[in-house]
């Protein structure tokens, strides 16, 4: 019997739109602990690699006859092994994951968030890691709002579109993946956004000196110049009045986490001021575009992407409704004890241009879940 192959992409499309997938994780027991591809439709089973070199035989009990099996490894090589046995062992619909664990990690699923007369909105969720980036497309430019590394997908899509990448912003200084934005720029000439605040080393366009970046049919509103999340100097961008790319300061299910810098009650002090006042003054009809989420299958709202109007969020958080300031940071300070994001401080200090690293140290760099949300309402 031969086994399948199963790229990132189709096992995105079926975690996303819900069909069922049986998976068998060979990784170590902690690996797949701290991360392993969850979704409404998916079961997992781990049984490490190293319990299967002999033979497969005791545990055939474990896995379903009549249905299709995908193994999983960190990089490919044991789950083809596995699937191999599998097969040998007469089970018929067996596949394995091209590049393991490591190409889900990278793949962007697209997904269209918006439309309008002067707008088109793509984001591209990172289904394995969780995190978000979109490009706002207008006329015969674009923006692209907190790339991932991966810019070729981003510079595929202007192409497909026939506009040219003129802007690129970061929200913050990411601690959990590489931002792409400074390479994107170079590549292409674009201008390129960050809070000086940040502190990186390179030559960027500092968004203090913006209140608003406009081209074609869009205006983009830096809101308040500072929106404090995890970092002192995040930003969200409201465009066009409609749109609020929030960044990690605020979650279609919480609020993002500032204690990573090591001052969680002076920087909840700057998330509640800009909670009860930057964000307080947006109209509820907004809708919140998040750099991140932390269940796809809880956030992912009916058309098919993750946000939700800035109305639904406010009454789904109480940490946004009604709460003193001194309640809301004991609050923060008490939920501040959650692990940091793995290898943060490396992946700090490439994004901020003082740390080198090639591909193959970016990709083991960013390995793993995002732990950049502070509170969950679900």
């Amino acid at each position: 019997m031969s086994v399948k192959v199963m790229l990132a992409n189709e096992v995105a499309d079926m975690t996303v739109n819900k069909k069922p997938l049986f998976i068998l994780d060979v990784r170590n027991e902690s690996d797949y602990k701290d991360w392993k591809i969850e979704g409404e439709s998916v079961t997992s089973i781990n049984i490490p690699y190293f319990d299967l070199i002999d033979g497969v035989d005791q545990i055939l009990d474990q896995l379903p006859k009549d249905e299709p099996i995908l193994v999983v490894c960190a990089k490919e090589g044991s789950s083809v092994f596995v699937a191999e046995s599998l097969a040998e062992a007469g089970l018929e619909q067996v596949s394995y994951l091209l590049g393991g664990m490591k190409s889900w990690s990278e793949y962007l699923y697209p997904a269209k968030v918006y439309q309008d007369q002067d707008l088109k909105v793509y984001q591209y969720i990172r289904v394995g890691k969780g995190c978000l980036s979109y490009m706002v497309v207008s006329g015969e430019e674009a923006l692209v709002v907190d790339p991932s590394r991966f810019i070729d997908t981003y510079e595929k899509v202007a192409a497909d579109e026939g506009v040219k990448i003129t802007h690129i912003v970061d929200s913050h200084l990411h601690a959990d993946h590489i931002s792409g934005g400074r390479d994107l720029a170079e590549r292409l000439g674009a201008h390129y956004y960050l809070m000086k605040s940040e502190g990186a080393v390179f030559s960027f366009n500092a968004l203090e000196d913006f209140t608003k970046i406009e081209f074609e049919r869009v205006s983009l509103e830096v809101l308040a110049v500072k929106t404090p999340g995890h970092t002192p100097g995040s930003v969200s961008f409201l465009v066009n009045n409609k749109l609020l790319f929030s960044g990690d300061t605020i979650f279609v299910g919480g609020l993002g986490r500032p204690d990573l810098g090591g001052k969680v009650a002076e920087w909840a002090e700057d998330l509640y001021e800009t909670v009860y006042e930057k964000v307080a003054a947006i109209t509820d009809d907004v809708v919140v575009l998040p750099g991140h989420y932390a269940s796809l299958d809880e956030e992912m709202n009916g058309e098919g992407f993750v946000g939700d109007t800035l109305g639904s969020i406010r009454a789904k958080n109480d940490m946004m409704r009604n709460k003193a300031k001194e309640d809301f940071v004991e609050m923060v300070v008490a939920n501040a004890n959650s692990e940091t994001p793995p290898n943060f401080e490396e992946i700090v200090g490439i994004n901020r241009g003082v740390i080198s690293a090639t591909a193959d140290k970016q990709q083991e760099l960013e390995i793993g879940p995002n732990r950049c949300a502070l509170h969950h309402t679900h």
